[in-house]
Parts: structure tokens; sequence; C-alpha cells
């Protein structure tokens, strides 16, 4: 019997230095300095570490950070939670929009609660917006200015309406001529138009502020197709404002004085009508897309229902905390300043992140997490880890030189692994990155 042990011992043991001499070849052949690179792997059966590099030393997470915010906050709200968007009517016959930030929200929403409003035949004084779910920061700490104009990272505010996203449809007109731009909103949007039309050429064409006039765009390039261009709103209370006011024109709706933000009174109030986007469709947004949008909103929702008060991030910190303090995780290590993962302040450990996924993988609910999480040709993995089929299911981060992927493996043999790799390099391009990444998990997988 003891032989038997002291073989089973032996070849566990071999097994895990052919992963980490595969691993440690990886690295060698791609010349990237492994103090930038940070990996655990765990056996979920186990609970047994199979591999670590680095482990403990903080590095920036990117959108993987995405795994432990929504966890808290659908842990908070509840995976049945509903955003509402709501019109009430007070006894003075105002109307009051209550907002409560819906990343889903389009203008079709706000035309069914306007077309409500005309079917009771309301004839309001004045139409206030009630926008005290959340607090006036819009962006993120850490955020960089020079992300103003991508439109993946917008600003978000209880004000969330078509994602907070304006599309600029530029076409070629004559030769040599400028190409015709138009803009899909009321919201003012100032440009240079530099380009121009050529027809039997390529099209290329690029946004940028203008160095001198504030506010203003430089639209440049070659046009010879029709092109859209996607840019994030600067202002997202006064974008909703105009969509509200082009949704009451449009209706043929009679009113005609300015719209203006309010508190809605405690009493004396009624339900007109609302429209309502629940967790199960924002969720696969988040986790599959990597939405930043819609996974600030529902880390800032949740502090507001954590606390019992205002959307803050001093709130879903709170929030956060008791929430790894319920799981037993020690989060001294690490630091969080946002939902999505977007800014470079946020710290990881491979050590933390990956404990985090074996509490998910042994607690109720799991399969349904973990479907979550994107498989190979699914969202921010629809291009990527194609080899893996079915057997992966993984949460992506990009940063400007930073990858990361954390997530779930099944190896060859059947058994399940909980991994985090963060990459923090400078010098390394992303494709190499990725390649790591990818060179990592095709040991795990073939090792075990």
């Amino acid at each position: 019997m003891q032989k038997v042990i002291c073989f089973i011992l032996f070849f566990m043991l071999s097994i895990t230095s052919v992963l980490a001499e595969s691993i440690d070849k990886t690295l060698n052949k791609m010349d990237i300095n492994k103090g930038a690179v940070s990996v655990m792997i765990k056996n979920v059966q186990s609970g047994d570490t199979v591999y670590a590099l680095n482990e403990t030393t903080p590095m920036h997470p990117a959108s993987t950070l995405k795994i432990l915010t929504s966890s808290a906050a659908v842990d908070t709200l509840g995976a049945d939670y509903k955003f509402k968007t709501q019109l009430y009517k007070s006894t003075n016959n105002d109307l009051y929009f209550k907002l409560s930030g819906d990343p889903l929200l389009k203008t079709s929403d706000l035309e069914k609660l306007i077309k409500a409003a005309k079917t009771k035949k309301i004839s309001p004084k004045n139409v206030y917006v009630d926008d005290s779910v959340f607090d006036k920061n819009e962006w993120g700490e850490g955020w960089q200015w020079d992300d103003a104009l991508n439109p993946l990272m917008p600003k978000f505010s209880a004000y969330n309406i078509n994602k907070n996203l304006l599309y600029l449809y530029i076409n070629p007109s004559q030769e040599g001529s400028p190409a015709i731009i138009e803009v899909n909103s009321s919201y003012p949007v100032p440009f240079m138009n530099y380009t121009k039309t050529v027809l039997n050429g390529a099209s290329n064409v690029g946004i940028s502020k203008n160095e001198e006039i504030p506010n203003l765009l430089n639209i440049v390039g070659t046009v010879s197709k029709k092109l859209t261009k996607v840019l994030p709103v600067k202002n997202p209370k006064l974008n909703f404002i105009l969509c509200l006011e082009d949704v009451i024109k449009d209706s043929g709706f009679e009113y005609y004085s300015k719209i203006v933000s309010a508190k809605m009174p405690a009493n004396n109030i009624y339900l007109v009508g609302e429209v309502e986007h629940g967790l199960e469709n924002i969720l696969p947004l988040v986790l599959k897309n990597s939405d930043n949008l819609a996974a600030e909103t529902i880390f800032k929702m949740g502090g507001a229902v954590y606390s019992d008060s205002q959307g803050s991030f001093a709130n879903s910190q709170k929030m956060l905390d008791a929430y790894f303090e319920k799981l037993g995780l020690n989060s001294a290590d690490i630091k969080i300043v946002d939902g999505s993962g977007v800014s470079k302040n946020n710290l990881m450990t491979a050590e933390f992140m990956t404990n985090f996924l074996m509490n998910r993988a042994n607690a109720s609910g799991f399969e349904e997490f973990q479907e979550l999480l994107p498989k190979p040709s699914e969202g921010t993995l629809k291009n990527r880890m194609l080899y893996f089929q079915d057997n992966l299911h993984a949460k992506t981060g990009t940063l400007a030189d930073t990858s990361a992927i954390a997530g779930y493996l099944t190896s060859k043999r059947g058994k399940m692994y909980a991994f985090d790799i963060m990459i923090n390099d400078a010098r390394t391009s992303e494709a190499d990155k990725k390649n790591i990444e990818e060179q990592i998990l095709r040991a795990l997988y073939m090792s075990y």
C-alpha cells in the first residue's frame, strides 16, 4: 500500500513538473520578463495548486475584474433584479420620470412611457426627471482623458440611454469634395470636416480632438463608401433630455415647458407607466461582451441597494468588502477602484482571483455562473481559444500593456481547473501576450 501511495505522489509530482517545464519553456521562447507574468492554477475538485508564478504580486486585471464586481452586485441585487424606468403623475398634474440608470434603456422605451401618458389623456403642467438614484460621478477613478472618444468607455450615469453613444454616418459626395456627415441624434456634435471623397480609393477616416478649440472634433480622411463611426456622448444628461424632447415632439404630446431635474415627491404620486430590463439580459453583456457601461451601472446599483442610499463608488466599495468577507476572502492585497476594470489603478493578485473562482465553483449556482463566462467562439473569445471548444469558460481583459484571462478549463482527462493569468508587460505585443495565455492553457489541458 505504501508503495502505491509513493507511486501516486511521484506521478503527481511528475505531471506538475511537466506543466511547469512547459510553461517556463513558453515564457523563455517568447522572451518575456517573468516578473511581468502572474499565474495561478488550482484543481477545482482537490483544491491543490498545480502551478503558480508571482501569484501574490499585484497586477492590473483589466476586464477580468468584472467577474468580481458583477458577482458582488448580483449577490446584493438578486438574480431576478429589474432596472425600472418609471413615469409618475402628481396631483398637481406634473410628470416625473424616475430614472434607474438602466443600461439597456432606449429611445423606444421613452416612447412607450409617453404613449402611456397620452393614453391616459394627461396634460402636464411640468415635466421633471428624477436622477437621484446615482451620484454625479460619470467616470471611474483613473480613467484616462484620452479615452474620451473611445466608444468602449462611455460615461455612465442615471441618464443612460442608447448606451450613451452617437453614430456618425459618413457618405461620399462628389470626387474631391468633402464627405457628407450626419449624426443620428439631436445631440450637438461640433466638428471640422476635413474629409475628402475618393470614389476609387480606400476609406480611412479618423476622429480626434481639435487642439485649439475645446469640444470641437476634427474628422479627417478619405471616403469611398458609406462609413459609420461611433462616439460616446460627453454629456449624458443633455443627451437624455434631448432624446426625451424629441420623443415628446414626435408623439404630438402637448407640452412646451423646459424639462428639468427634480426629486419626485414621496406622496400624492401615481404610476403612469414603466419599462424594465432584468439582470438576465444585462449580465451576458458584462461577462461575455465586456460591456463597461453595463458593468459600471450594475456595480453602482449594487452599492445603492446595499447601503439603501444613493449609488456611489464608496457605497459599492462597502458592498464589495462585505461580499468578500462573507466568502472568507482576504482582500487586503488587492485594490478595486471601478466596476469594469478600465482603470489602471485597479490591482489584483492571481491568488485572490483564483481563490474566488474556487469559491464559486464549490457554491450553489455554479453552472449558471460558468455559463455566463464566454466559451471559444462567444463574446470576447469569438476568435480566440478555439482549440478548447466547450472545455473553456473564461473572462478576458485587455488594456494598454496588459492582457489577462481568468476562468475554468476542463483538461483532456476531464478534470476542471480554476485559473488566472495576468501579463503586464510593455515590451510584448498584444498578440504575443494572448499567445502566451493560450500556450499556458494548452500545457494545462494536455498535462492533466
